[in-house]
């Protein structure tokens, strides 16, 4: 399963129905899109060493995704698909999605906005 920020987020603030949703994937996957988008929102929070620590303890169970060429195939395609239904979606989502779809895998987020995104399935929390 694929990580969006909100549901990394929501599982750093011990949201119950996120850790639900981990007990079913076989694998927890964060994109480095949504880490950096994380990074960027922790270093801005008074709560910043406290959410670093979090990281620190539960990052490890979860496999890094970095873009590659294959995503940037996918990605390309799914901005493409997206102009011609007229329902562009946010840039690192595109990424996200990309990323899901070449690793045939769903996105853990409540942006509704990925079921526009054709063979990428979302599980909402």
């Amino acid at each position: 399963m694929i990580l969006d920020t909100n549901a990394l987020s929501a599982w750093s603030e011990g949201l119950v129905t996120v850790e639900a949703s981990f007990r079913a994937a076989d694998r927890l996957v964060v994109p480095s899109v949504v880490l950096g988008e994380y990074y960027s929102g922790i270093r801005q929070s008074r709560y910043r060493n406290r959410y670093e620590e979090w990281l620190r303890r539960y990052l490890p169970l979860t496999e890094i995704a970095a873009v590659t060429s294959a995503t940037a195939h996918e990605y390309a395609n799914i901005c493409l698909e997206l102009k011609r239904m007229g329902k562009p979606i946010p840039t690192n989502d595109a990424w996200i999605a990309a990323l899901a779809r070449e690793h045939s895998l769903p996105v853990l987020s409540n942006d509704t906005h990925f079921d526009f995104v054709d063979d990428v399935k979302r599980i909402a929390f």
